[in-house]
């Protein structure tokens, strides 16, 4: 099928094909590509919610979106899209790539994915949809805040800070919560001033990230400013494979200050910094133009940040798995209280009755939580952890 240039077309394509040589991140941004771009920074955009690079000639995700079509399809960091609609993606930039997977809303578009430890590539199909991204969310996990922050976009802060306070408020105040759980997993990153932000939410002093360029004048270093919205309580932060870009700069700077334990899988490793150059006219044109540095002096590119404790994540079981077979009788756990005549204790009071029933259902909702997410069980049970020594410290002393 031949195709008409006009020479507009052959210009972007000229600029394009100059800037995409230089790094997968390097790329021209035709008008409505720019145009894109500034919503998705305002948290409302139209897609399948996956954040992508470019490698080996395939389209790689980097992450999907939490509460979008692709995630809700099961698309996982780490896949390849090799086809949009049967046709190869190979040879293609990954802008236009991206284009292909862009479309109307409700409209219905099948990629197929190859996946590691998967034998053959296979199809998944997924309905286009508007993208609206609430940047982080809060909840309570028992004594614990858990602060889910799935992108930098310029919500990112508020939307934390305003979920912490909603949730230290539903525990009954900071001194009721045992810590924080910042889960940064699948997060693909976003706006460099969020990442500081979010970072600084948590740090008295000292040095965020810098970014240094080819020149020495052009270097920067973003530093903390007092106050700290979790009052130096315990952090755990949490990152996978899918945590790239502003979630490694918070990651890292929470970790070189040892103001958090980073629990997880070993992050993406995209430590370069795009500057967004608008041209006369239409479009611009997106640079890359510095790294990061953690507050240690690490780069973080192409090297990710490393956990301080490797959890994986098990695999989901198959929706069609089987349930397990109950053991035999013999096999099962058996207890004091399952013995035949076996005394019963009548000394505990109601009040003393209430506790041990709570405590039960405590022991259930955390055994059920580590079906439901292994590693943010994990985490939980290391602040835990953390808040009975502080308690027996202080009962010591």
């Amino acid at each position: 099928m031949s195709r008409t240039w006009t020479k507009k077309k052959l210009i972007e394509a000229a600029i394009n094909g100059m800037l995409t040589s230089l790094d997968p991140h390097s790329s021209y941004l035709a008008a409505d590509a720019f145009d894109d771009m500034r919503v998705q920074t305002r948290g409302e955009f139209g897609g399948l919610g996956i954040e992508v690079t470019q490698e080996e000639g395939f389209v790689k995700v980097v992450s999907p979106i939490d509460g979008t079509p692709a995630a809700e399809a099961g698309v996982q960091a780490g896949d390849y899209i090799t086809h949009v609609d049967g046709e190869s993606v190979l040879g293609l930039t990954l802008d236009q790539a991206v284009d292909k997977m862009r479309g109307p809303v409700g409209s219905e578009i099948v990629i197929t994915i190859a996946r590691q430890g998967t034998e053959e590539p296979f199809d998944v199909s997924i309905v286009r949809d508007t993208i609206k991204l609430t940047a982080a969310r809060g909840r309570l996990e028992g004594h614990t805040v858990v602060l889910r922050v799935t992108t930098f976009n310029d919500q990112t802060y508020d939307n934390m800070a305003d979920a912490l306070k909603k949730a230290v408020d539903e525990a009954g105040g900071k001194d009721k919560v045992n810590g924080f759980v910042l889960d940064l997993r699948n997060n693909p990153g976003g706006l460099l001033t969020q990442a500081i932000s979010v970072s600084d939410a948590f740090l008295d002093k000292g040095e965020i990230v810098s970014t240094r360029g080819r020149n020495p004048e052009d270097s920067e270093r973003f530093n903390a400013e007092p106050g700290d919205l979790a009052d130096g309580k315990p952090m755990v932060v949490l990152i996978n494979g899918g945590s790239a870009s502003a979630s490694e700069i918070v990651t890292g700077a929470l970790q070189d200050h040892r103001r958090a334990i980073v629990v997880g899988t070993k992050s993406f490793g995209k430590g370069s910094v795009q500057t967004v150059i608008p041209l006369r006219g239409e479009g611009a044109m997106r640079l890359t133009t510095a790294r990061y540095y953690t507050p240690s002096g690490r780069s973080i590119q192409s090297l990710g940040i490393s956990p301080d404790i490797v959890v994986e994540q098990p695999a989901p079981k198959p929706a069609d798995a089987k349930p397990e077979e109950e053991g035999s009788a013999a096999s099962k756990t058996r207890s004091e209280a399952d013995l035949r005549g076996a005394i019963t204790n009548d000394t505990m009071s109601e009040d003393e009755k209430r506790v041990w029933e709570e405590e039960q259902t405590k022991a259930e909702e955390a055994a059920k939580l580590r079906e439901e997410d292994y590693q943010l069980a994990y985490a939980i049970d290391i602040l835990k952890g953390l808040s009975a020594i502080a308690h027996s410290d202080v009962a010591g002393q």
